[in-house]
């Protein structure tokens, strides 16, 4: 009798001992898991962390560089800006047509805006002589449109396409060509046409001149991922 007893003890025994290596096992398991997910984890945050470092140093050092280059760049334009005459022969401080500081100068002959209007006057401002009778200055004003363009890193010039017409005698009308191309700002002749007698000379001149697009000073941000 004592025999038959002993046998479910011993069952209930080696149950008991099975279901404990089955609970170890499980929260061995789980331990191991969540100790995989975790370690993975923590690499993709040092992966993380490690390239927002990087950038960081990156954009550190771009920004010492940027320093360093407006020290330079404010030392050369003082210095372009102090000559003791200007890029044309002319004196900085002056107020005469030659005259006027540097800076003001090349702004003048390539202007950062597609100002038609201004390019009109300065034509105007060109051909005020009495050796010319201005008919006509006609171009577009699509200085809207060139608001909407797309930033470049480096601006190119844009062309200012125009037409003037003019009456002199045929020896001024000769002269007109060296007139534009004296003139600060630079002008492209693409036709020219001549009209009429030695004393009443028709002058019509197609052309363009040109702006150049400042180039603005853009602060992004990353996304580092």
């Amino acid at each position: 009798m004592a025999s038959k007893m002993q046998l479910p003890t011993k069952r209930l025994m080696i149950d008991k001992a099975n279901g404990q290596i089955i609970a170890m096992i499980a929260g061995a398991t789980v331990v191991v898991m969540f100790s995989l997910v975790a370690s993975r984890a923590l690499l993709s945050q040092r992966s993380y962390q490690s390239r927002v470092i990087t950038d960081k140093e990156k954009a550190v050092r771009q920004l010492k560089s940027n320093v360093d280059a407006v020290s330079n760049l404010v030392n050369s334009y003082n210095q372009f800006v102090s000559q003791p005459a200007n890029v044309i022969g002319g004196n900085p401080a002056g107020t005469g047509e030659r005259d006027g500081d540097n800076a003001r100068i090349i702004l003048d002959a390539l202007p950062s805006q597609y100002d038609f209007p201004a390019l009109a006057t300065s034509l105007e401002k060109l051909l005020t002589s009495p050796n010319y009778t201005i008919n006509s200055i006609s171009g577009t004003d699509d200085e809207i449109n060139q608001q909407k363009q797309v930033e470049t890193p480096e601006p190119q010039p844009v062309e200012i396409p125009f037409e003037i017409g003019v009456t002199s005698t045929y020896g001024a009308a000769q002269s007109l060509v060296q007139t534009l191309q004296n003139s600060i700002r630079p002008f492209h002749i693409n036709k020219l046409v001549f009209d009429g007698s030695d004393s009443q000379m028709d002058v019509t001149i197609t052309a363009k001149s040109y702006y150049q697009p400042e180039k603005a000073l853009t602060i992004r941000t990353k996304d580092v991922k």
